[in-house]
């Protein structure tokens, strides 16, 4: 889902429902993963700057608990792409 926020950028809320079907140990990594992939495919960038609170929230419950989704605000910079968090 995408949402355009004036001439600052986009807000997107990412589904992390795919993190399930990886072990439980590896939930957090693939969350974050899957944030930089979603970011890849709807922004056509390779270069993708993930602020650290994204990494907090990820990781806030443990490896094995990451949230179900996300809500980021992307700005685009000539080629680099930087997300937010929105909460």
């Amino acid at each position: 889902m995408t949402e355009e926020v004036g001439g600052e950028g986009r807000i997107y809320t990412i589904p992390l429902r795919d993190v399930k079907k990886a072990p439980r140990w590896k939930r957090g990594n693939k969350a974050i993963a899957l944030i930089r992939k979603y970011l890849h495919r709807h922004t056509k960038s390779e270069y993708i700057v993930l602020d650290t609170k994204i990494n907090e929230k990820v990781w806030e419950r443990g490896s094995q608990k990451p949230p179900s989704r996300i809500r980021v605000k992307v700005t685009t910079e000539e080629d680099i792409v930087r997300a937010e968090l929105v909460e």
